[in-house]
């Protein structure tokens, strides 16, 4: 670990406990209902924290009652990632619940407002909205980017040299509404649009033609569709699940009436399978297929499935974002999740991933791009086993980082 970065690790935990005092004031909840349970041996940074500064308050299950409907924190904090350099934010996230706790699930709205090293601008806005007894979802997906970024061409064989750095401001909106149809299940319609402006491209490395260039480059575009939305998800925890099942499904059709600027579909679908494998520890093993298929019509470049452009930017851990782009994408991760210290405050992970990227001639998938490698997970609230996760991964051609999330990366 070089110097740059090990001080990025320092000023990233200084945060973590700078920001404790304003997490102590709120209402700990998980984002699900929370089952009773014995966490009087578990220990997390909060306990960590009353014990450095002789704070002897102790965390129980107990806390969350029905009188709890709401809570708040607002978190300042700073972090590293391949595609920004060191970044210094501010988190914020609201608790809610719309109807009794033993028939509805907890709604969240997360935001973030952060700049960066490479003067990056990202403020994305997240919102999970539960109704009384869950009849409903109302999932949002919000943001804005001021987001100059290194592009590198269309499919798996493209290398540095053809490195194209392209700026670009980016304004999104996904809504959807979908409806309990059956246990665990749900069925829904939404709205999503994808807008770009004041796009401008450097130019390859090499100086040959860019395959932006090639595609179409154009100073904006416009992307807006209806969608269908389906949703399976029967985890007691999706915070950090220790078995379960997700699948969740988007057809999108962009329609010029609705100001695109081409005719385009596409398809996404995220699978996600948990199996413990103990009943005696927390040992997981995960698994997460993640699919990105555009058809009938031409989608504008920079929004064609990408490495680490899934919604919460987590695929690809390996390689910085954008480093491969295509039509479409089929993406594969697992992941062994174990415990360390026997009061769960440190855990770890082994992990693998493969993706890979249509070719823009031959429009067929024809490399496979894996990455592999471990992390440290650092229990950051035991009642919601969120985890603060630290990773280091490797993949193709000398390519490797540090990832850092709040929460696992699937």
């Amino acid at each position: 670990m070089n110097i740059l970065k090990e001080k990025i690790l320092i000023l990233l935990f200084a945060s973590l406990f700078f920001c404790l005092n304003t997490l102590l004031a709120q209402s700990e909840t998980s984002a699900i209902k929370i089952k009773h349970f014995d966490t009087s041996q578990n220990k997390d940074l909060l306990d960590v924290y009353h014990k450095i500064f002789n704070n002897h308050k102790q965390q129980t299950a107990k806390q969350t009652t029905k009188k709890n409907y709401y809570n708040i924190a607002i978190v300042p904090s700073a972090a590293y990632t391949i595609q920004t350099g060191v970044e210094i934010d501010l988190s914020g996230n609201i608790g809610f619940y719309t109807g009794d706790q033993k028939e509805t699930n907890l709604s969240s709205i997360v935001a973030n407002i952060a700049y960066t090293a490479k003067n990056q601008i990202l403020v994305p806005v997240l919102t999970n909205i539960w109704t009384k007894k869950n009849k409903f979802i109302l999932q949002g997906d919000w943001g804005y980017y001021k987001f100059p970024e290194d592009t590198y061409g269309l499919g798996g064989y493209t290398t540095e040299d053809q490195t194209n750095p392209v700026d670009d401001s980016y304004l999104h909106f996904y809504e959807s509404v979908l409806k309990n149809i059956s246990p665990n299940f749900f069925l829904g319609v939404g709205f999503q649009t994808d807008y770009h402006w004041n796009i401008v491209e450097s130019g390859n490395y090499d100086s040959t033609v860019s395959d932006f260039s090639k595609y179409g480059y154009n100073r904006k575009s416009i992307s807006s569709g209806l969608t269908l939305n389906f949703l399976y998800d029967n985890r007691r925890n999706s915070i950090n699940p220790e078995k379960g099942f997700y699948a969740s499904g988007v057809y999108r059709n962009n329609f010029s009436f609705l100001g695109s600027d081409n005719k385009a579909k596409l398809i996404k679908l995220d699978v996600r399978k948990y199996i413990k494998l103990n009943k005696h520890n927390n040992n997981v093993l995960a698994f997460w297929s993640y699919n990105w298929l555009s058809f009938g019509g031409k989608t504008p470049y920079l929004d064609l499935p990408s490495t680490g452009w899934d919604t919460y930017n987590n695929t690809g851990r390996g390689y910085v974002q954008s480093r491969f782009r295509g039509k479409n994408m089929l993406y594969f991760e697992s992941e062994y999740r174990f415990g360390i210290s026997r009061n769960q405050l440190f855990g770890g992970v082994l992990f693998a991933n493969a993706q890979s990227f249509t070719e823009p001639i031959s429009n067929k998938f024809e490399k496979v791009l894996p990455a592999a490698g471990a992390g440290l997970r650092i229990q950051f609230n035991k009642l919601s086993r969120t985890n603060i996760a630290i990773d280091y991964a490797f993949g193709a051609n000398g390519a490797s980082g540090f990832f850092i999330n709040l929460g696992e990366v699937f």
